[in-house]
């Protein structure tokens, strides 16, 4: 019988794991109720969905296809039959060219802050958890970064690379690893001397099971909702150097290199000429939006 009755310690272990599953049920919750109470935030995540099948399901919504043209047909006006965002400089469809550039524009947009994301996340939570002269190398490294303005240094990495897709993502990724570090530290710091790690870590348990069972749950959260803030900053900056020849080639369709090759037709067909930059406003703004709401609703002081 005694080899089946759990110890006092045992139960006592039990009952805290019951707590926490209980307190994580309830914090999910409250930020769902919270969700719930933001129509903004539920407005702007609609229309970023809405966006993403738009641009997912483009072969299916595309009127026409987008490398294909008429000089015949150039710079005609949004409302023109068959083509109801009117045609570009060189007679494609925008409608076409718009919904086939959102793949691009929002790859180029996400994937550096994804890459950032994990690659900040591990170099921050060790630079926060170890301290020391390892938390000395990682930070003054990334204050190196710091010297120079995001825009500048990407567009310096992207000339120095080359141009083209991948260079550009590699050269935002580099750009946007610096603060997230700079988050993940910080988060991390604030969270190693807490009572429950020391706790874990009297316990016996190693770095890595402290890390990885009492850390990360708790600093993922705020690095998340600030990762998300970076998606419009990365996808104007990602448009920007299309724009200026460093990102996307012709002929593909990019937003920001759509606003570079219609330039000209500003005052031919101004409504037409700033399509791409209302996609790339609009989808900014909603990221922004989002990012914002998120982060109020996993506040546990809202």
């Amino acid at each position: 019988m005694s080899a089946t009755t759990p110890t006092a310690a045992e139960a006592e272990l039990a009952l805290q794991a019951k707590q926490t599953v209980t307190r994580s049920k309830g914090y999910w919750a409250g930020v769902l109720k919270r969700l719930r109470r933001d129509p903004l935030t539920i407005l702007c995540g609609l229309v970023l969905l809405l966006m993403l099948l738009a641009i997912v399901f483009a072969p299916l919504l595309a009127p026409h296809e987008p490398f294909q043209g008429s000089m015949i047909r150039r710079l005609k006006g949004i409302g023109t039959p068959n083509y109801p965002l009117g045609t570009d400089e060189l007679g494609r469809d925008m409608l076409t060219r718009l919904l086939y550039g959102g793949r691009l524009s929002w790859f180029m947009g996400i994937t550096p802050v994804v890459l950032a994301f994990f690659i900040g996340t591990v170099l921050g939570v060790l630079a926060g958890f170890a301290g020391g002269k390892i938390n000395m190398a990682i930070m003054r490294t990334t204050d190196v970064f710091y010297a120079f303005p995001s825009v500048l240094l990407a567009v310096a990495i992207s000339g120095a690379l080359g141009a083209g897709i991948m260079n550009a993502i590699l050269a935002l990724t580099l750009v946007f690893i610096p603060p997230i570090i700079r988050v993940a530290e910080s988060v991390t710091t604030g969270v190693r001397n807490l009572d429950f790690v020391d706790a874990a870590r009297a316990s016996g348990a190693s770095a890595f099971t402290i890390v990885r069972v009492h850390v990360l749950g708790n600093v993922l959260g705020p690095i998340f909702v600030y990762a998300t803030s970076l998606i419009s900053v990365c996808m104007i900056v990602a448009s920007g150097l299309s724009f200026l020849g460093l990102g996307t080639k012709p002929p593909e369709p990019e937003w920001g290199l759509m606003l570079n090759t219609l330039r000209t037709a500003i005052y031919v067909q101004p409504w037409v000429a700033v399509l791409p930059g209302v996609c790339i406003f609009v989808t900014s703004i909603c990221f922004n939006l989002l990012s914002d709401g998120l982060r109020q609703a996993m506040d546990v002081k809202a």
